[in-house]
């Protein structure tokens, strides 16, 4: 497994999700996923599936620290009287003392982005969380948390996929030594249904989906990747024996388009960077 390093943080290139999973899903895909290669985990408190997940991952025999996992503070417990206790559940759902990452999981608009890295740190001091970092930032986001925080914020997750440019954050994260994580890197369907990325990925056999996390996790991305069906995870893992060429990494950069972004729900979203 590729390894993404950023601030001491050592985090697995690809990631198994399990957004808009039942816990009877979570509780079936989960061995397929460990038996493919997988030690990455994301999950987040409003996906209502953190017990599922840990109760998979123990059922299944895996080993804490043969994992990597990360859930995200969501937005109604950005407060003293919660956040510290929201995580607290988390950690009893998820059957582990600590996360190896715990995320703020959209910026909204209702909370000081200094208050919110206040009660990130706080959780981080108590030992909860091993590493700290947000999600759906914007680039003066990103650089308030960066500079209001007392450890280092170590990803920014957002949605990135060919069909959407993201070069300004990229560029400030790099800038900062922050990791991308990258969700929805399918578009909903749309990078497995591509004829562009179909034909590109005959070339190595490989399928459209297959060439979409190899393109996010060549750039040095953290790749999350998703599916419910025990018999498609298998071909989510094998992208580490193969590399896209440069004409090829340029061809699907070009793909990106001035609506490819899918996710910005009102009141969590910030105002995207250009």
């Amino acid at each position: 497994m590729q390894i993404v390093t950023a601030h001491g943080a050592q985090i697995p290139a690809l990631g198994f999700g399990v957004f808009r999973m039942s816990d009877a899903e979570v509780e079936r895909v989960v061995p397929a996923a460990l038996e493919a290669g997988f030690t990455h985990f994301d999950t987040a408190q409003i996906y209502g599936n953190e017990a599922a997940l840990g109760r998979a991952l123990q059922d299944a025999g895996a080993r804490r620290r043969d994992l990597f996992l990360t859930t995200k503070v969501w937005v109604d417990n950005y407060s003293p009287q919660k956040f510290a206790a929201s995580v607290d559940e988390s950690l009893d759902k998820l059957r582990v003392d600590q996360v190896d990452l715990l995320l703020l999981h959209w910026p909204a608009d209702k909370v000081a982005i200094a208050d919110q890295i206040e009660m990130l740190n706080a959780v981080q001091a108590a030992g909860k969380t091993r590493f700290i970092g947000v999600s759906n930032q914007n680039v003066a986001q990103l650089k308030e948390s960066i500079s209001s925080s007392k450890a280092p914020i170590v990803t920014n997750q957002i949605e990135l996929h060919p069909y959407l440019q993201q070069s300004a954050m990229i560029d400030a994260a790099r800038a900062a030594g922050v990791a991308i994580s990258a969700y929805y890197g399918m578009a909903d369907g749309a990078v497995p249904r591509d004829p562009a990325l179909q034909r590109i990925g005959k070339t190595y056999g490989k399928s459209a989906a297959q060439v979409g996390l190899r393109w996010l996790i060549q750039q040095g991305f953290i790749a999350l990747s998703k599916t419910a069906k025990p018999e498609r995870v298998a071909e989510n893992f094998a992208v580490f024996d193969f590399s896209l060429s440069d004409e090829d990494m340029a061809a699907i950069g070009k793909l990106a388009r001035p609506d490819g972004r899918l996710v910005s729900p009102p009141g969590l979203a910030p105002a995207w960077d250009a």
